[in-house]
């Protein structure tokens, strides 16, 4: 007797009545799953073979809503590429989102070259106005949802980034700013809280972000990390009171550009003894000392560096093992990436409408991931003294 069948003797013995059907549906969907992955692989799990191309690499696990109940999935993962089963999600909402942006830039007759091949490939030539419609306002309403929930508990670190995208507006084409909200909860978890649109990055418009975000129940920020804008800066002290952390990789572009090609290497490692240091106050000591050191032969680096000394180094004033993640808006870096290569299907959008459908829905389903990842971004024995929520607080050890 093989050993599915003999794991479906036990299902069928253990289970009630009531549970049944979920225990078959999830037994069911793992073991398609396992073939699936079979035919990837080019052999069976464990199987050495001359014919395998690729190898197993664990599992990830995944809750699947069904009418007959949650059903918990463990989803292989391979090693050279990555797998999702087809029975999941026939289409994801990503996925959903790009089809209807492409549509509607279609059916207005706005698209690009690339978009009416793209729509010839899809086999969706024959789309109606109406379909397009009925297709974005189901879309839109589960995105809406998302990106205006309200937001519970402390959130002490928020990650802030802009992509810039053309749109299509009153018949010129135009470049919009579109701003990523990303936070770290009192549970040390990310999560994505919103997104804006603008035309610029005034620090009115960053103003009135963050104040929707305020509204929407947003508060305990301790450090804000982003690029370097004065209107950023501005408003975060202006609406949340938190201290502000310039990007660090970028600032080390900025600072290099004046080091010549040979002295940079140099450079980057005389400046980087200071972030090597325990806490803030020796961090500071040494960056001066750097600066004053490079003073004489590169002035200009200098003075940059005493002008961003509070902004690179706020980081420092938190525990050290936050620091790697805090200190830049590297951890924004591939979820960036991908925004960009779905956008770039797209080309030029529609409107800002069909902006907010396809990167909010990219957002939603990384949102999705990062909610079922078994570890914490952060510990929450790390985590918990920065947040002003008693409940989060951890009780202190006897002696």
């Amino acid at each position: 007797m093989t050993d599915e069948m003999m794991s479906l003797r036990t299902l069928l013995e253990k289970s009630s009545d009531a549970d049944l059907l979920r225990e078959m549906v999830g037994f069911a969907a793992q073991r398609l799953m396992e073939l699936e992955v079979e035919s990837l692989t080019g052999a069976a799990h464990r199987e050495r073979s001359p014919e395998r191309i690729n190898h197993r690499n664990g599992y990830r696990d995944r809750m699947w809503e069904t009418r007959a109940g949650a059903v918990e999935l463990r989803i292989p993962k391979l090693r050279k590429s990555s797998y999702f089963p087809a029975f999941l999600e026939p289409r994801r909402m990503a996925e959903k989102a790009l089809a209807a942006v492409v549509q509607e830039a279609y059916v207005q007759g706005v698209s690009t070259r690339s978009v009416d091949e793209l729509v010839k490939a899809m086999g969706m030539t024959g789309i109606s106005k109406s379909q397009v419609s009925r297709l974005c306002t189901e879309i839109d309403d589960k995105i809406a949802a998302f990106l205006n929930r309200p937001l519970e508990g402390d959130w002490p670190y928020l990650w802030l980034d802009a992509t810039y995208l053309k749109v299509r507006a009153t018949g010129r084409i135009v470049s919009v700013a579109v701003i990523v909200a990303v936070a770290v909860n009192s549970d040390g978890r990310r999560e994505v809280l919103g997104i804006a649109i603008g035309a610029s990055e005034a620090e009115t418009f960053w103003t009135e972000f963050l104040r929707s975000l305020a509204r929407r129940g947003l508060r305990g920020v301790k450090l804000v990390i982003s690029d370097a804008h004065e209107g950023l800066k501005a408003a975060v002290a202006k609406v949340l009171h938190a201290s502000w952390q310039r990007c660090r990789v970028h600032f080390m572009r900025n600072v290099l550009a004046h080091a010549g090609k040979q002295g940079r290497r140099v450079v980057a490692a005389f400046i980087a003894t200071a972030f090597a240091q325990e806490d803030a106050e020796m961090a500071r000591l040494q960056w001066r000392q750097v600066a004053d050191q490079l003073r004489p032969k590169v002035a200009k680096l200098a003075a940059l560096m005493d002008q961003a000394e509070a902004d690179v180094l706020a980081f420092m004033s938190f525990p050290k093992d936050h620091r790697p993640k805090i200190h830049s808006t590297n951890p924004l870096e591939r979820l960036n990436g991908e925004i960009k290569r779905r956008t770039d299907v797209v080309g030029i959008f529609p409107n800002e409408d069909a902006v907010t459908r396809l990167v909010g829905a990219i957002l939603l389903e990384q949102n999705d991931e990062w909610a079922v990842q078994r570890a914490r971004y952060m510990t929450l024995e790390t985590i918990a003294p920065l947040s002003e929520d008693p409940i989060f607080k951890l009780p202190a050890v006897a002696a």
